[in-house]
C-alpha cells in the first residue's frame, strides 16, 4: 500500500566420498555435481561486494529489471528498478543505508516528495533473514534477499545435475540445475562437513522461506573457471498461503557483473528527503 501511494499512476553438499581422479582435477566439468556447487558456496564467503543484474516475473507485481549494487560490511545496497507498466525512463530508486531505506526516481510521485528528491523510512532492513527484512512495501520480497546468500541454495538439491557450458556475460561458465525444497535445505545442513557449511544452509533456508514460494524451487546455477557464482535463476509458484493470492510464478535471473570491485553508496543530503509516511498521507 505504501508502493502505491509514492508512485505515479500508471543433490545435497557431499560430505566426503572418494578422491576425485586426475581427469577431474584438471577438466572442472567433470567434478561431481555436489562438489562444485559447494565449492561456489564456499567461495561466496569472499565477496565483499557485488554489481549485479535483475530481471524477470515475481507473484503480485509481474516483470521488473533492476540493477544494484551492494556491500556486505556493512550491509548496504543501492538499486534502479523498472517495474511492469513503467517504462525505461520511468524508474525506481532505493538505496538502504544502515537502518534507512530512501527513496527516489522518476516513478515517484514528485507532488507527494513536497519539492524534495528522496522518501526515507526508518527503520528498514535489506538482505537480511525472511523476518527481518522490512522495504515498507517497495520492494517486492524475493528481492529483499541478499543475492550472494540465495546463489547458494542449490546446495540443498538432492536431484543436482551438470547441464554442460555456456558463456554468461562474456564468462565461459559450467551450467548446473536441480530442485531445492526447505526439506532438503534441513538435511543438507544435518549433513554438513563443518560449521561453517551448517551456517551457510541456515542463512540459506531462510532466504529460501523468504521468498514466498511454494516448497519446491527449481534453481539454475551458472558457476566460472574461478569456482564463483556467475548466474542463477530461480522458478517456483508461490504460496497462496503466505501471500494471500496467486499472482503468477517466481522467475528471476540473477546475474553477478562484478565481484569485490570498489562500491560507494551514498546517505542522500537529509534536506532533501521527506518522510515515506508524511508524503503517503492523504494518499
Amino acid at each position: 500500500m505504501v508502493f502505491a501511494a509514492v508512485l505515479l499512476a500508471g543433490g545435497t553438499v557431499a560430505c566426503g566420498g572418494a578422491a576425485e581422479s586426475d581427469s577431474a582435477k584438471e577438466d572442472p566439468t567433470k567434478v561431481a555435481p555436489a562438489t562444485a556447487v559447494a565449492k561456489a558456496a564456499t567461495n561466496s564467503e569472499d565477496i565483499r561486494s557485488l554489481h549485479y543484474r535483475i530481471t524477470g516475473t515475481v507473484p503480485e507485481k509481474g516483470r521488473l529489471e533492476a540493477e544494484a549494487s551492494m556491500n556486505t560490511e556493512p550491509l548496504t545496497m543501492s538499486m534502479k528498478m523498472t517495474a511492469a507498466g513503467q517504462d525505461g525512463d520511468s524508474r525506481l530508486k532505493v538505496r538502504f543505508v544502515g537502518e534507512v531505506m530512501y527513496v527516489g526516481g522518476s516513478a515517484v510521485d514528485s507532488e507527494k516528495l513536497g519539492g524534495k528528491s528522496w522518501f526515507r523510512a526508518a527503520p528498514a532492513a535489506w538482505g537480511r533473514g525472511a523476518v527481518d527484512n522490512d522495504s515498507h512495501g517497495v520492494l517486492p520480497r524475493q528481492i529483499e534477499g541478499n543475492p550472494v546468500v540465495q546463489s547458494t541454495l542449490l546446495t540443498g538439491s538432492e536431484d543436482l545435475r551438470m547441464i554442460g557450458t555456456e558463456t554468461v556475460d562474456g564468462t565461459r561458465t559450467r551450467h548446473y540445475k536441480g530442485t531445492v525444497t526447505s526439506g532438503g535445505l534441513l538435511a543438507a545442513r544435518t549433513g554438513a562437513v563443518d560449521e561453517a557449511a551448517r551456517e551457510r544452509l541456515i542463512e540459506s533456508l531462510d532466504q529460501f522461506m523468504g521468498l514466498g514460494v511454494s516448497d519446491t524451487l527449481t534453481m539454475d546455477l551458472w558457476i566460472d573457471g574461478d569456482d564463483q557464482a556467475k548466474q542463477f535463476r530461480m522458478r517456483a509458484e508461490p504460496d497462496d498461503k503466505q501471500t494471500g493470492t496467486g499472482g503468477g510464478p517466481l522467475d528471476l535471473t540473477i546475474t553477478f557483473l562484478d565481484i569485490n570491485q570498489p562500491v560507494s553508496i551514498k546517505t542522500p543530503p537529509t534536506e532533501d528527503t521527506t518522510a515515506l509516511t508524511d508524503g503517503a498521507q492523504g494518499s
